[in-house]
Parts: C-alpha cells; sequence; structure tokens
C-alpha cells in the first residue's frame, strides 16, 4: 500500500483518513460480505481499503492520483488509475456497492454522475463534508433543502449515519464530516433538472413567480409556496406537466 509519507496533494482535494476507530465505524455499517462486489473511490493511502480486505477477498479501487494507484499492489485489488467524475460505472455488475471518503471539492458533482447509475447499485457509503450530508438529508421548508437534496432524494433513501471530527484525518480539512448511507429506490422519481435548476434560484419566491406558467391550481399545489417548501414528490409531479 501506499506509503504515510505521501505528500496529500490540493488540487486533488486529498484528506486522508487515518483514525483506525472511524475506519472500523465505517466498515461495520457497511457490514461486507462474501461475494459482494465493492467498489472503492479515492482509496489513498489505502487506509479503508485495509479494513474492507479483512472482510472480502477482492476489491474494485478507483484512484485519480497516480502515485497512489501505483502504490495499491496488493493481488486483491483491481485498480483503475482514472478520474471517478467520468468513471463509467455501467462497466460493473449490477449490485455494486460503493464506498469511499470522497474529494470535497468534487463531492456534489460526482454524487450527480453516480446518481445516473442507481439501477446498478445495491447501496453506497460515503465520508462526506457534514454540511453536504446535511443537504442531501434534509426536509423540505428547512434551511439546508435545496437542489441537492430534492434531485438526490428522488433517486435515494438517505440517512445521515455519524460525524467524523477533522483530526480524524491528514490533513485536517476545514470542514467536520459525516458518513452517509444511500439506498437506491425500487421506484425512483422523474425529476426535470432544468426545472429544479430555475426554482431553487428564486427559492425564496412564491411559486407563481419563480416558475410561471405553470398551472399549479390543476396539480393542487399551492402557489403562493416557495421551492424550498415542496417535495421531491412535488417537483416529479411538476417535471410531468411543465412547460418549461
Amino acid at each position: 500500500m501506499p506509503s504515510s509519507s505521501h505528500r496529500p496533494r490540493k488540487r486533488f482535494g486529498q484528506h486522508f483518513l487515518h483514525d483506525p476507530r472511524v475506519l472500523a465505524r465505517i466498515v461495520d455499517a457497511v457490514d461486507p460480505r462474501a461475494g459482494d462486489f465493492i467498489v472503492e473511490i479515492g482509496p489513498g493511502e489505502g487506509a479503508l481499503t485495509n479494513f474492507l480486505l479483512e472482510k472480502i477477498d477482492r476489491l474494485q479501487v478507483i484512484e485519480l492520483d497516480r502515485d497512489l494507484a501505483a502504490g495499491l499492489s496488493d493481488p486483491r485489488l483491481t485498480v483503475h488509475q482514472a478520474d471517478a467524475l467520468a468513471f463509467d460505472f455501467g462497466q460493473f455488475p449490477a449490485g455494486m456497492r460503493i464506498v469511499g471518503n470522497l474529494p470535497y471539492n468534487i463531492s456534489t458533482p460526482l454524487l450527480f454522475h453516480l446518481a445516473r447509475f442507481a439501477d446498478r447499485v445495491r447501496d453506497m457509503h460515503f465520508m462526506l463534508q457534514l454540511e453536504v450530508v446535511e443537504r442531501m438529508v434534509a426536509a423540505p421548508s428547512t434551511p439546508e433543502y435545496g437542489r441537492l437534496s430534492v434531485a438526490l432524494q428522488a433517486r435515494f433513501r438517505m440517512t445521515k449515519l455519524f460525524n467524523v471530527s477533522k483530526g480524524a484525518f491528514r490533513p485536517p480539512p476545514k470542514v467536520e464530516s459525516a458518513v452517509v448511507r444511500l439506498f437506491p429506490l425500487e421506484k425512483p422519481l422523474e425529476v426535470d433538472e432544468a426545472l429544479l435548476r430555475k426554482a431553487f434560484s428564486a427559492r425564496r419566491k412564491q411559486l407563481r413567480n419563480a416558475l410561471p406558467g405553470i398551472d399549479f391550481a390543476a396539480l393542487g399545489i399551492d402557489a403562493s409556496l416557495r421551492p424550498e417548501n415542496l417535495s421531491p414528490q412535488d417537483y416529479a409531479r411538476l417535471s410531468m406537466n411543465s412547460i418549461l
């Protein structure tokens, strides 16, 4: 595995998780079993990788940093030296499980990218910036609720598992972190991304002003509400009837 002397690279958003108690909690949450097809995004120095390999015989890993990827030499690993943002997860079998300590500087676009493969995923467990996790699981009419909340809740059932302090990483990030679990919904909602962007760019306006041209009364939605008050189910109904 790569040496812990590897100098973290800011351009890759590298913060290496090293606390064995946190690593053990993540693996306990994932509960890997023999026969699971598990993909780890951003293995870095291999700390979580080693914990996972105590439970399973094979592991797929995706690492952008060429030096780190070269150091992941365990024969039980299949190493993909690639950018997860552009990676085709469709090449893996249905029922895959995805885990990782995601680079915080690309976490939101990476979540949107992974959502494209939701129908092939059994579950996902990620370490993310606490603020992002709170936005992911936020309920309507709360300050954290927004486009990310709706887009992901339309595809996944999500649970925040536990917080992780800055000191669990090398170097410590400037923000607190949390671990989140995502289960794909059996019947995902179809939500129009353009509609979401338009709605939440005017989240404080009433719907009649934020999304003009929609017959809210016909959909049974109060036009005096604001975009932040609507549920993912409401946005799915709007998407089916939108003329945007």
